[in-house]
């Protein structure tokens, strides 16, 4: 799926401001608030420091990203859960730094407008939860000796 540059940036922009706008939302299932920090949305558009999404990848995600406070606010049933010790940049001693700290990844799954959709929630080292991916269940058509996704919709019984 080709995107023409002038509509990617629009709608990069739109979420973009969007998500600053959101700040927190209530989690019923957390029993507490997430945040929308630079995080997040740093991580919708890079997949790792340095290393961009592609465009296609990013783009689905920032149009989907809307989605993402009404499903938080919605979850009263947690779908993935996962806890790991990785290196993280954190504030020690006043000054970044990355070490070895616990981190926690909660997953909770909805179906909005025929989209199915996977909202990733991380806590690191005990602190604060915030809002870290967003990702949308597709799969690959390989019609044609093509290899596009296509996002589970319609048919269930052929997706």
């Amino acid at each position: 799926m080709d995107i023409p540059q002038e509509k990617f940036d629009r709608v990069k922009k739109e979420a973009e401001e969007f998500y600053r706008s959101i700040g927190e939302v209530y989690c019923p299932y957390l029993k507490n608030k997430v945040s929308f920090n630079a995080k997040g949305l740093e991580h919708i558009k890079f997949k790792e420091r340095g290393k961009a999404r592609v465009v296609t990848d990013q783009y689905i995600r920032l149009k989907l990203l809307k989605l993402a406070p009404i499903i938080i606010s919605a979850s009263h049933t947690l779908q993935e859960y996962f806890e790991t010790k990785k290196f993280e940049k954190v504030n020690a001693n006043s000054r970044w730094q990355y070490k070895v700290v616990e981190v926690v990844y909660y997953g909770f799954v909805a179906i909005i407008n025929q989209a199915r959709i996977k909202i990733i929630i991380k806590q690191v080292d005990g602190g604060n939860k915030f809002f870290w991916s967003l990702i949308p269940f597709w799969k690959n058509d390989k019609r044609n000796s093509e290899n596009k996704k296509i996002l589970h919709a319609g048919d269930l019984e052929s997706n």
